[in-house]
């Protein structure tokens, strides 16, 4: 019998969601890394993000409820900070912190949307803040260019990484579109604050 149909979506999300709550993984590697360590055939078939999206917040509720709370909202206010900074770049978070499944251990995306590709990258320059540039996958399989920042969270006693993902002004158009489930995959500075203002982390808008 093979041995993935013994085990199981399920097995394979609740190994990979340790991975991403407790270490960091993106979900993309936390999977990977749950097929080696559960001794599957590298080229069996995964759950999708939605499966282990659900395993990452029930492996929260049991785990960690209260100090995933605590870590969240200290990211999601950073978040804040920095785009209140870039505020002219039309910024949009995105990923965990904005989603409601970031720990101390997740990196922050913000989405940037600029007239001039470039304007971001300058006005980094201009305020002598120190980032390095590469890409980030957009989620769709294409290089999205990045700057990423690392910032020091006094909160959480540690440095954060700040992804600045840059895009055209024009893709700002489908930014908001609502996921298979109708929920935003990111939202604006005035989203962020309303999540903030909520009396209890809420995960997404």
């Amino acid at each position: 019998m093979d041995v993935y149909k013994e085990t199981g979506h399920a097995d394979v999300a609740a190994v990979a969601a340790r991975l991403v709550v407790e270490d960091g993984l993106e979900y993309g590697a936390a999977k990977r890394r749950a097929v080696k360590q559960l001794g599957l055939n590298a080229r069996a078939a995964l759950p999708d993000n939605a499966v282990l999206e659900a395993a990452v917040r029930d492996y929260i509720a049991v785990f960690c409820p209260e100090s995933q709370a605590q870590e969240l909202r200290v990211l999601r206010q950073l978040a804040l900070l920095w785009m209140d900074r870039l505020v002219a770049f039309r910024p949009h978070l995105g990923g965990a912190v904005w989603q409601g499944t970031a720990t101390r251990h997740s990196d922050i995306y913000l989405r940037l949307y600029c007239d001039d590709p470039k304007a971001a990258e300058f006005a980094l320059l201009d305020h002598r803040v120190e980032y390095h540039p590469g890409t980030v996958d957009s989620g769709r399989g294409e290089p999205v260019p990045t700057l990423t920042l690392r910032v020091r969270c006094e909160p959480l006693g540690q440095w954060v990484l700040v992804h600045l993902m840059v895009h055209d002004l024009d893709e700002l158009r489908g930014a908001l579109k609502p996921d298979a489930q109708g929920r935003k995959p990111r939202g604006d500075a005035v989203a962020v604050r309303a999540l903030l203002a909520a009396p209890e982390a809420t995960p997404w808008a």
